[in-house]
């Protein structure tokens, strides 16, 4: 089965290098080199890993498949029922990425770059599909949407979100603002800012987002990366170091319960509280503010 987004890397190449033209004309500094660089291999491992990966997913989807409740067809009314079912499918993955520390250490590797640009798109995990992530989208081909579909919905959904890696583009009209994700609605994503952090997970439609409770608005700019940026260009490390440290924290557990939580609870969580978890990094700056107005 084609894929998609192999057709779809001219674009994202021709698009990378007028991005990084207009960094260079004006002088935005959106670019550095040794990241761009880590991004590209980052893309390149992900589309060599993905020959696999792809396969093993195509392989569940088609296993669900002979158990679907209904088979709903091709037809136009049934695709657009996809585009819908897939956009908050993926939503919930996200969010669950970012809430569960064993897809984290996949999904961490899209947030590991300090800049926001083109290229910062193609950073993308070589572990995503062989960890399960795939899990989520399982019910699409259960309910009758073909496996072929399904994967190419995925596709659209991705090729859209390129573009939006850019700070190149400032706020759309507002209707475009409310409906779609957008450059500024996903700038808002990528941010390690605590206002900012764990919010705007669409994929396409930033309407999920508004329903849920994830919808932050983009204000002041931006800073990218994560909270403890792990400072290396090696794509090795960028691609297995959470799941290094993961292995490392189970192992050093000191009961069950712990190693659970170290691997399914949020990330930044630790027995100990030697680390923060994006909630209570919000509590202690709550009680904070509390406590400065209350002298």
């Amino acid at each position: 089965m084609p894929d998609l987004i192999h057709f779809a890397i001219p674009a994202f190449i021709a698009l990378l290098l007028a991005e990084i033209i207009f960094s260079a004309v004006s002088k935005k500094e959106l670019y550095e080199t040794k990241d761009t660089l880590s991004s590209l291999a980052m893309g390149i491992g992900n589309v060599l890993s993905g020959i696999l990966g792809k396969a093993i997913v195509f392989g569940a989807y088609m296993l669900v498949w002979q158990f679907s409740l209904w088979d709903l067809g091709t037809a136009w009314w049934v695709w657009i029922l996809l585009f819908f079912a897939e956009d908050i499918t993926y939503y919930w993955f996200h969010r669950n990425s970012h809430n569960i520390r064993y897809f984290w250490a996949s999904h961490v590797v899209h947030h590991s770059s300090q800049k926001y640009n083109l290229s910062t798109a193609l950073r993308q995990t070589w572990t995503g599909n062989f960890s399960g992530s795939f899990v989520f989208w399982l019910w699409l081909p259960l309910v009758g949407f073909h496996p072929v579909m399904v994967m190419t919905m995925q596709a659209i959904s991705l090729i859209y979100q390129f573009w939006i890696h850019t700070e190149g583009v400032g706020k759309l009209p507002r209707w475009i603002e409310f409906i779609f994700n957008t450059p500024s609605h996903h700038r808002v994503h990528h941010s390690s800012d605590l206002k900012y952090l764990d919010k705007n997970h669409a994929g396409v439609l930033i309407i999920w987002d508004r329903l849920f409770g994830t919808f932050q608005e983009e204000e002041e700019r931006p800073v990218y990366g994560l909270t403890r940026n792990i400072n290396t260009y090696n794509p090795v490390i960028i691609g297995f170091h959470e799941w290094r440290d993961l292995t490392r924290d189970i192992a050093n557990a000191p009961d069950l319960k712990s190693a659970w939580m170290y691997a399914f609870g949020p990330p930044g969580w630790s027995h100990d509280n030697s680390r923060k978890t994006t909630r209570q990094l919000r509590e202690e700056a709550n009680a904070r503010q509390s406590k400065s107005l209350e002298s």
